[in-house]
């Protein structure tokens, strides 16, 4: 989910500027995964359980990775030749069941994220890559005797799920809070009200689901050796997750990967870091493959002395960056719709200082299919 600044602190943030579809992203659990880095036998903490505080990030999936890689079904999800799309309209959403419900960041993380486990029994298959929709509770305040508009969330996990068995999906969702500018108190009905339902969620709780949607995202998989450099703020991670998933843990017959995959995350601080000892233990096991680079706005300088942005990490490794789309890397960009301007400004630098023209570099990379884009 998406953070404002200022008064509305983790404000759910609309696409296209309307509250019809909110977007979101991921991190991981389910039935046996908690984030505990002491347990992973796993009980399904609710979103508001301070207990999980300290206990952001992996566990299972950490094992998981740090051995070979885990065995995948039904294998039949790979004969596709076309992704999934729209198998349930808002009309006629799929009633799923929440699974787990767990806090992903640290004391210290400025708001609260949440991994959501969600079991759809197999019947709403997806890629990595796409979203899902929910459908919060309640009446639409605009459309009275109407339900309420679907939030669409980037989906977390890879098509066989954190249990690697095709029937689950996982999310990862900002809670959204409104704070007043006059009395820096919460206003609980301003509130994201997907966002807040979703971590309020027990499990065993219902809910209404549309999707699967999206192409852009998809993981090209025609050469499995290719470069991906992924650069998210926030939540904007969750689909990296599912190709780094794929790529690294899953033992996926027809994908075997060779090439690189390179993350730039950019959060507040350490405790906002999502997935971080999933990532690490990659780093670890596939260090010619995976590099994984973090921009801590309120931790890290940059080299002008100020904060350190996820555009700034880009700059400091810009001759590679640009060297790698050359030759037909692909790029992708995830996050709050706020990353890109000054992300494209860097870029734009870059290429100017290289003698190029960013307009005619962006307008080829597009027509290659090389520039991917999910902003919120």
């Amino acid at each position: 989910m998406a953070t404002a600044a200022a008064s509305q602190v983790a404000f759910s943030a609309p696409v296209g500027g309307s509250d019809r579809a909110v977007r979101s992203s991921g991190i991981q659990g389910i039935n046996s995964l908690s984030f505990s880095n002491k347990s992973w036998i796993g009980t399904a903490l609710a979103c508001d359980s301070k207990a999980a505080a300290q206990s952001r990030h992996l566990c299972r999936a950490v094992q998981q990775s740090s051995k070979s890689k885990v065995s995948v079904a039904p294998l039949d999800l790979e004969s596709a030749k076309e992704p999934p799309l729209n198998t349930y309209k808002p009309k006629g959403p799929y009633t799923a069941t929440i699974v787990s419900v767990e806090r992903a960041v640290g004391p210290n993380a400025p708001g609260e994220t949440c991994h959501v486990v969600i079991d759809h029994g197999g019947n709403v298959p997806y890629w990595e890559g796409q979203s899902y929709g929910i459908i919060p509770p309640g009446e639409n305040p605009k459309k009275p005797g109407n339900p309420q508009n679907v939030r669409l969330y980037s989906i977390a996990s890879t098509r066989y799920g954190d249990s690697f068995d095709g029937k689950t999906a996982s999310l990862c969702v900002r809670r959204a809070v409104y704070y007043d500018p006059e009395t820096g108190k919460e206003d609980p009905s301003k509130n994201g009200v997907c966002s807040n339902f979703l971590c309020n969620s027990k499990p065993g709780d219902k809910i209404q689901m549309t999707g699967p949607s999206g192409k852009i995202m998809l993981l090209p998989e025609s050469d499995p050796n290719a470069t991906h450099i992924m650069i998210a703020t926030g939540t904007g991670v969750a689909p990296y997750r599912g190709y780094l998933r794929r790529m690294f843990m899953e033992d996926v017959p027809n994908f075997r990967f060779g090439g690189l995959a390179w993350l730039f995350l950019g959060v507040a601080n350490s405790d906002s870091l999502l997935y971080d000892e999933e990532f690490t233990s990659y780093l670890k096991q596939y260090p010619d493959n995976f590099r994984f680079d973090k921009a801590l706005s309120r931790e890290q300088k940059n080299k002008s002395g100020g904060k350190m942005y996820v555009q700034d990490k880009i700059e400091e490794y810009s001759d590679e960056i640009f060297k790698l789309l050359d030759g037909g890397a692909h790029i992708y960009f995830c996050g709050l719709k706020g990353m890109m301007p000054g992300i494209q400004d860097t870029l734009k630098k870059v290429a100017e200082q290289r003698g190029e023209s960013w307009d005619q570099k962006l307008s080829q990379l597009k027509k290659n299919k090389q520039w991917h884009v999910e902003v919120y």
